[in-house]
């Protein structure tokens, strides 16, 4: 049962189109990720989903419920976990959760004990007394999630989950995730990091210069994927200038990438290792190993975006600054 259907949903602010008439759905009980880098049109859309931006054209329909003129009623039911944190930096960790449960009218005993039961079950229980401003980046990541979900939301929304954290924390928040989609939740999670999609969603939307260019399920884009032949060949030795020569020779293979010591083909049929091992014997190369690789969720995305996977990296490093 879809629980978010998205048709022709575009946001321009001036001249700018941030969002360019995206159409996608989401399943109940699902976790449904949007891969794109920075500036991709993420974060605008969860923005309009969420009631925080005002979609320009299009239509928002969430758990039946119209999700712009009925906006009040929506936020009644879905959590939302913003890319920054949104609480108060003064007030503990346990009288922010607190506090927001005010917010979605939880009477008194209920948001206390909700308050507690969320901060043992995210590890913070011996932090809940600290003042926010004095967690790391991880446990503020964690106790913002807390805070999303303080209400029970059956639709949770996160913006970049594992931005600018550390790995443990990653870790941690990636299983918070699975656990709270194993109890029902259906989840809404952006994101550049190609890792965090492989990991979590069971499917994936790849949102590129505010277009949605593709919607598949991961395990559909890695059989996919997996349709093309990759051989790495190991030289030993200085690696010559090969490529001319091996398209010249072979020229129904793609030259994947060529590196110091190593060159990776690809096919589409199965590769013959004879006619390659006798081209390098004559050109004098010395071949120390031959594998196959399987193409990862990354190389999807680059077939499918056309953006290098080094820019997401660099995007990455510039968040965590």
């Amino acid at each position: 049962m879809k629980v978010i259907d998205v048709k022709k949903l575009a946001k321009d602010y001036g001249d700018f189109k941030a969002v360019k008439g995206v159409d996608f759905s989401i399943e109940q009980g699902e976790i449904f990720g949007f891969l794109g880098p920075n500036g991709a049109g993420k974060t605008t859309t969860i923005n309009m989903l969420t009631g925080l931006a005002k979609p320009t054209a299009g239509s928002i329909t969430i758990s039946g419920l119209d999700g712009v003129k009925n906006i009040k009623k929506v936020q009644g039911i879905i959590g939302i976990v913003p890319d920054e944190s949104n609480l108060y930096e003064e007030m503990s960790g346990y009288d922010n959760l607190v506090f927001c449960a005010s917010l979605y009218g939880m009477e008194k005993g209920k948001r206390e004990s909700r308050a507690k039961e969320l901060l043992e079950q995210f590890n913070l229980a011996d932090t809940g007394d600290r003042p926010f401003k004095a967690y790391s980046k991880g446990m503020k990541r964690k106790l913002t999630i807390a805070a999303g979900i303080i209400h029970e939301p059956e639709i949770l929304f996160l913006d970049e989950p594992t931005t600018g954290i550390d790995v443990e924390s990653a870790r941690q928040i990636r299983k918070l995730i699975k656990d709270l989609n194993a109890k029902g939740t259906t989840i809404f999670l952006t994101t550049h990091y190609i890792e965090d999609a492989e990991r979590l969603c069971h499917r994936i939307g790849f949102i590129v210069g505010g277009k949605v260019i593709k919607v598949s399920k991961v395990t559909d884009l890695m059989i996919e994927s997996q349709k093309e032949n990759i051989i790495e060949f190991v030289i030993d030795g200085a690696l010559p200038d090969l490529k001319e020569a091996l398209l010249q020779n072979f020229p129904n293979l793609t030259i994947k990438e060529i590196a110091n010591h190593s060159v990776r083909i690809g096919s589409n049929e199965k590769v013959n290792l004879m006619p390659f091992m006798k081209f390098f014997d004559a050109n004098g190369i010395t071949i120390s190993e031959a594998k196959i690789i399987r193409p990862s969720l990354e190389e999807v995305f680059v077939k499918v975006t056309g953006i290098e996977i080094e820019k997401l990296k660099k995007e990455k490093e510039g968040r965590k600054k």
